[in-house]
């Protein structure tokens, strides 16, 4: 975690038993990392055989330790649990793995691995459920049935004590458990000399099936009246349902019902969950630290995943077999960033790379609890500020600390220091050419979303020399950012020239690169998208006898700006920049070729002023550029051939964004997250209560989470994913 990944390797291939499973889990990190950092063919590779070999000597380590009665005896979980964690991290990290390769069929053998991780690592968390049932002194539930892989939405418990004293300040850390612990140490004498018994018990009974009595398992031998096959199938067997998964695409569109999926199950209550901190005498011994602070990263990592499966890949909840828990996993991973360790550093990053991406790309979010600083959802400021400072210090040398401060700069829309802060951090290297990349691409979009084109075409370019992931992605929006900057050129400007040469030059480059790079057997979504935007500027070349550069309709750069959520980091003066750029299509003194324009990329301007409008706060403005030329639009001429079909269900999205923050509403100038009001009109809503207008956000989510499949519906699936999950807490904290 300080950049040094061949230190790491060094260190883990000379170790006093480096074929041990703790070793070689670490190994497969190391090359997990360089591998999702990067995405090189090579390295994941690397990565998958690494994991493979760590998950076959875990599994064998787990049966020993079972069966040896040398091995540590931890009052908490059973018998070889730490191994157990290595094979579920092991498995973890090869489903990602294969999820990022370019094959369909490994991408959903790992999909299926998610669902046996998710065996183990629940069968962990209750482990520890009833350690802190039994120290309380009440009785034991029977077991949780493995049937009940459906993991619950419903409120989990606040973390106690969170990174940088944000938390329960209600006494000192490490203190709030302290009149538990003389019953702790009582009950750890009795669970090992109970441990000690089964152990005894298990040694003479070795002839009958040692897997009857064993906690955990592979998850395969759950259909042990099944006949197994060496390759997947495609079929997936749910309480005694087969699907058949091979005869379909994995992104067309099904509807999962409830009862498609195990029943949910209720969370245990605050005190039976164990959240205490690393300094707490119940973390005495590092074996249990490790067990703990895995099995709270991998399975918060798990349910944070699975949440954000967006409506087109439903699909994949019917491989997987439950559904996510979004507050429950951020709360897992919060616990286990407090060990100072590997999983705590992993989760850091984790939440950083959550809130600053995901919760960044998003717009319909849970409000702030000004009282409740454990809370998790929305974007808790003040606890990233203290999560960053302290993996910052714990792991000083390392540049991605350095990324994730400057995204969290441009999260509170300060772009200009999230810039400067990257170009510093130029100046001092990382290592690892992946980091390298990452913060160039972090540097371009900044760029971008301040309308510095040159710097954005510089670095989407110096992109291209660092990493290998999407070419056409970086010559696309460097091509945008010269589009861009001609426009900016009067005609006696001799950069203009220079301008439409160099846009020409990379747009027309981008396709060459599409499809060298695929994800679960298809084209990434922004290769398909750049293709099909160049086509349909050539043949405006044909159709109208203009130059390229002059049939390049509404900007592109501000629709890329869309796509990624760069508004929502744009100040106010940013934003009104990206509205004069948009006034440039519908001008005819500049754009003589508009009265031209189809239905389509009149839409297209629409959706982005209506998006930059919501953003000032401006949403009467919004809503009626959306209603006059999306929504009143005939589907049929927003869809086929070359037009831009992603409009009308973002525009579905954006009326729900407008619903949302308007809810809160109360007169002129009232400040909002996303902007300031700018209308009148006194009460919640200008007239409408908070749940009139919540209903109505409702109801266009619910239209665009159901829209046809349509360009980069997986990337906007993300955003309504996260707007569903955001209405259902708000009904469960009204209801």
């Amino acid at each position: 975690m300080n950049d040094d990944l061949q230190a790491a390797d060094d260190g883990l291939a000379h170790g006093p038993d480096p074929n041990s499973s703790f070793h070689k889990l670490g190994k497969g990190m190391v090359a997990f990392l360089r591998a999702t950092l990067g995405f090189e063919p090579e390295v994941m590779r690397e990565a998958s055989d690494r994991l493979a070999d760590a998950e076959t000597t875990a599994s064998a380590d787990r049966r020993k330790a079972q069966l040896d009665s040398n091995v540590y005896r931890s009052a908490i979980y059973p018998l070889g649990s730490e191994f157990a964690l290595c094979h579920a991290q092991s498995q973890l990290m090869s489903a990602v793995v294969a999820v990022l390769n370019e094959s369909l069929t490994e991408g959903i053998r790992g999909f299926y691995k998610l669902r046996k991780a998710f065996v183990t690592l629940n069968t962990i968390l209750d482990a520890e459920n009833k350690y802190m049932r039994s120290i309380s002194g009440e009785s034991l539930p029977s077991n949780r049935s493995v049937d009940s892989l459906r993991s619950t939405r419903s409120a989990a418990q606040p973390v106690n004590g969170a990174p940088g004293g944000l938390g329960d300040q209600s006494a000192p850390p490490g203190k709030h458990e302290e009149p538990l612990l003389d019953t702790v140490r009582q009950n750890e004498a009795k669970a090992a000399a109970a441990a000690n018994a089964k152990a005894e018990d298990r040694d003479s009974t070795r002839d009958e099936d040692d897997d009857a009595d064993d906690d955990f398992y592979d998850a395969d031998e759950y259909y042990d009246e099944k006949q197994k096959t060496e390759e997947y199938t495609g079929h997936i067997e749910i309480d005694g349902v087969v699907k058949d998964l091979a005869k379909s695409s994995m992104e067309s569109n099904i509807t999962i019902n409830d009862q498609d999926l195990p029943p949910a199950k209720t969370l245990p209550p605050n005190h039976q969950i164990l959240n205490h901190d690393p300094d707490s005498d119940v973390f005495s011994n590092p074996i249990d630290v490790f067990i703990h602070s895995g099995a709270n990263l991998c399975f918060g990592l798990l349910l944070v995943m699975i949440s954000m499966i967006p409506p087109a890949f439903g699909k994949l909840l019917l491989i997987i077999g439950f559904h996510g828990d979004r507050d429950r996993g951020l709360r897992l991973l919060w616990q286990a960033s407090k060990f100072h360790n590997i999983n705590g550093a992993m989760a850091g990053l984790t939440l950083l790379g959550f809130y600053h991406a995901v919760v960044g790309f998003a717009d319909i979010l849970p409000d702030l609890s000004a009282t409740d600083s454990s809370n998790v959802q929305g974007y808790p400021k003040q606890r990233c500020e203290a999560l960053l400072q302290d993996m910052r210090t714990r792991h000083p040398k390392s540049q991605l600390w350095i990324l994730e401060e400057a995204r969290m700069q441009a999260m509170n829309r300060r772009l200009s220091t999230a810039l400067s802060i990257l170009e510093s951090s130029s100046k001092n290297k990382s290592p690892l050419k992946q980091v390298e990349a990452l913060n160039m691409f972090e540097k371009g979009l900044n760029a971008m979303y301040i309308h510095d084109y040159a710097l954005c075409a510089e670095s989407f370019i110096e992109c291209v020399k660092l990493n290998n992931w999407s070419h056409a992605l970086y010559y696309y929006i460097a091509g945008a950012a010269h589009v861009e900057a001609y426009r900016h050129c009067a005609p006696p400007d001799p950069d203009r020239e220079m301008h439409a040469e160099k846009a020409t030059e990379y747009l027309r480059l981008a396709p060459k690169y599409a499809g060298k790079k695929k994800f679960m057997a298809r084209q990434l979504p922004f290769d398909v998208f750049v293709t099909r935007k160049v086509k349909k500027w050539e043949h405006r070349c044909d159709q109208w006898g203009l130059s390229f550069i002059d049939v390049v309709g509404v900007s592109p750069l501000e629709e890329m700006i869309l796509f990624w959520n760069g508004y929502r980091r744009m100040d106010d003066a940013q934003l009104r920049t990206s509205l004069d750029n948009l006034a440039w299509s519908d001008n005819p003194n500049p754009n003589s070729t508009w009265k031209k324009e189809e239905s389509d990329e009149r839409a297209v301007l629409a959706v982005l002023r209506a998006t930059t409008l919501r953003h000032l706060g401006r949403w009467d403005e919004a809503v009626e550029v959306l209603r006059k030329d999306v929504l009143a639009v005939d589907k049929a001429q927003l869809k086929g051939g070359l037009r831009d079909d992603w409009t009308a269900p973002v525009a579905h999205y954006e009326m729900g964004a407008v619903c949302w923050m308007r809810r809160r509403e109360r007169g002129s100038g009232t400040k909002i997250e996303g902007g300031n009001s700018t209308n009148g009109g006194g009460g919640v809503g200008k007239g409408k209560t908070e749940e009139e207008w919540v209903k109505e956000c409702e109801g266009w989510i619910e239209k665009a989470a159901k829209w046809e499949s349509y360009e980069l519906d997986a990337r906007v699936g993300l955003k309504v994913a996260t707007a569903q999950d955001t209405l259902k807490k708000w009904r469960e904290g009204v209801s």
